[in-house]
């Protein structure tokens, strides 16, 4: 009967099974989105229970950067630092994961304290951790980045399992690379805001220092069409892409009308597949402090 039913109506099979396959895959995401955040928050209590530095360089990997201001190996890095008594504390509030699991990031909300847990000086920030899968499974942080910000009026429900998010495959193997250029020529030449709403999810996370974060395509525009200064970027950019993910890192110069230097600055930009084409889901912005003179 089935195979009777298959050649009468071969249509409704291939529908139930492309269901079938797409019901798969938000499965295997959400399952991998968990495995994040299982990650989090045992990456939390190793820097509670043994301190910053160990605790970083027990879940970077051993390729993981950071912005310190400029880009370093997040582990040699935090192994070339004396030991710090400050506590840090966080809540993973979003987390996607690539079709493949090989690539995912997560944003979430910091509470910082200089002198440890009892310090009643307490900073607060937003970061973005890149993910990448390693050999045995495990997920190490590809990237780390975040910012400072004043003290937020609500507090940020965190990450729960929920309603899984649509995950698109790529079909056509395009690469967010290729697909990118016309962002950042878009953004050097008629301005960032027009190159976000051209380029962005519409739920789009965009985190600049000193203020909350912009949560949706209005409101990132809005905040970068606040900034007079024209944007440059280096010709070449590096992605890293699994799947219907990928992010890439790399500096930018904010320049006046006579072409002066205002601004430089590290970013990373999380891209994502969505309706076929490449947009950014998520990005840091993060100024380098000039030399002190």
């Amino acid at each position: 009967m089935l195979g009777l039913y298959a050649r009468i109506h071969p249509m409704k099979c291939l529908t139930a099974a492309a269901i079938l396959f797409a019901a798969s895959l938000l499965s295997y995401s959400q399952d991998h989105a968990k495995q994040i955040y299982d990650t989090e928050r045992a990456f939390e209590r190793a820097v509670a229970e043994k301190g910053i530095n160990a605790g970083f360089i027990e879940y970077l990997s051993p390729h993981g950067v950071m912005f310190r201001p400029e880009v370093v190996n997040g582990r040699e890095w935090w192994k070339s630092r004396p030991e710090s008594p400050a506590a840090l504390t966080w809540n993973p509030i979003k987390i996607e994961v690539s079709s493949n699991g090989a690539l995912a990031y997560s944003i979430g909300n910091s509470i910082y304290k200089p002198k440890g847990s009892t310090d009643t000086a307490e900073f607060y920030g937003h970061y973005i951790t890149v993910w990448t899968r390693q050999t045995d499974g495990s997920y190490r942080a590809a990237l780390d980045a975040g910012i400072d910000h004043p003290k937020p009026s609500t507090p940020e429900p965190t990450w729960s399992a929920g309603t899984p998010s649509p995950v698109e495959e790529n079909k056509t193997n395009s690469f967010a690379g290729d697909s990118s250029i016309g962002f950042f020529q878009m953004a050097e030449s008629r301005g960032l805001a027009k190159a976000y709403k051209a380029y962005a999810v519409e739920d789009v996370v965009l985190m600049r220092d000193g203020k909350l974060p912009f949560v949706g395509r209005g409101a990132a525009g809005d905040a970068v069409g606040e900034v007079k200064l024209a944007i440059k970027f280096p010709k070449r950019r590096s992605f890293i892409e699994a799947g219907n993910l990928a992010y890439v890192y790399s500096t930018y110069t904010l320049v006046d009308k006579e072409g002066v230097e205002k601004e430089k600055g590290n970013f990373v930009q999380v891209w994502k597949l969505r309706g076929g084409k490449w947009l950014i889901a998520a990005d840091m912005f993060l100024p380098i402090p000039p030399p002190k003179s």
